[in-house]
């Protein structure tokens, strides 16, 4: 299926659940899945989840559903894990560091190839990637062709950092950096904030033992 169509972040967002409970399912789970069933088994609505599928696969069939293998395939192709990212990632801090060491980023697709830092303490990390100078991070970009860029620094650094990338040919960031970044429009950038992650579980969490003391 060809996908030249542009979709919302929110989609973009629900897929990888889509995706994750897909591949949860145990071997004896049938071999097709409806609409309806994951919409069910995620408390998603119906007609939401028929359109997302619509918009990545056209395996769909009436009464029958989608072939579960072929839908998980089409959704991985759709979100790109199917293709290698190649990726740097800035500030080799404890946060910087975790990333790096993640394993699981290879099931989607992401491949950092580099860390940078303005205080480099290794030349390597513990699995062999290489940590350059900041100085180094523009060149670098430009010579391996890196689209994406980690941005792990303190939030006065992030926006200094966000430019450099720019200037070597990088189209999406991701920022970890608890601040706002100004860039070109054609650039994507996807904030992680932690404070307002946390903010939101607070919250839920108060008001959950609210309704436990009634």
């Amino acid at each position: 299926m060809e996908h030249d169509v542009k979709v919302s972040k929110a989609v973009l967002k629900r897929l990888p659940g889509y995706l994750a409970y897909l591949k949860s399912m145990p071997d004896s789970a049938p071999a097709n899945i409806s609409a309806t069933a994951l919409a069910n088994a995620l408390n998603m609505g119906e007609v939401q989840v028929r359109k997302d599928l619509a918009i990545v696969s056209d395996g769909g069939r009436p009464k029958v559903g989608y072939q579960r293998e072929a839908l998980i395939d089409d959704i991985e192709q759709f979100l790109g894990y199917d293709n290698t990212t190649d990726a740097v990632l800035i500030g080799a801090g404890k946060l910087g560091l975790a990333l790096m060491a993640y394993s699981g980023f290879d099931a989607y697709g992401l491949n950092i190839q580099a860390a940078f830092d303005i205080n480099p303490t290794m030349e390597k990390t513990e699995d062999g990637q290489p940590i350059y100078h900041i100085s180094r991070l523009a060149h670098y970009c430009k010579l391996h062709k890196v689209l994406m860029g980690i941005i792990t620094v303190p939030a006065g650094a992030a926006q200094e950092v966000a430019d450099q990338l720019i200037a070597g040919g990088v189209k999406a960031i991701w920022n970890f950096a608890p601040t706002h970044l100004d860039v070109p429009p054609n650039i994507l950038v996807q904030n992680e904030n932690m404070a307002t992650s946390l903010a939101v579980l607070s919250v839920h969490l108060r008001a959950a033992m609210k309704e436990e003391k009634k």
